[in-house]
């Protein structure tokens, strides 16, 4: 396969994806911040806002920081595992 340059010359198809822009940074950085923030919501929920008894959370905020860390720790896990194979594939291509 080759496709027409310029100078008419035809050049060959790159086969190998551009690893630049694969998208492995922003899912890394994405899932690592939004499980840190989920993580920080469960540590305040059990340290600052009362912590869950066999109900619940105790209060109102409880209830939101365990809704958001309940949201956010699967989520961010997910996003980064999925970031964390794409790096090692990227670092399999590379060689």
């Amino acid at each position: 396969m080759s496709v027409a340059h310029m100078s008419g010359k035809p050049r060959p198809l790159k086969l190998v994806p551009n690893l630049a822009d694969d998208g492995t940074s922003q899912l890394l950085r994405g899932g690592l911040s939004i499980l840190g923030f989920g993580l920080l919501a469960v540590v305040l929920l059990f340290t600052v806002l009362g912590g869950v008894g066999a109900d619940g959370a105790r209060n109102n905020a409880g209830w939101l920081a365990l809704v958001i860390g309940m949201m956010c720790v699967p989520f961010g896990l997910m996003l980064s595992m999925l970031g964390v194979a794409k790096w090692l594939r990227r670092r399999n291509l590379r060689r």
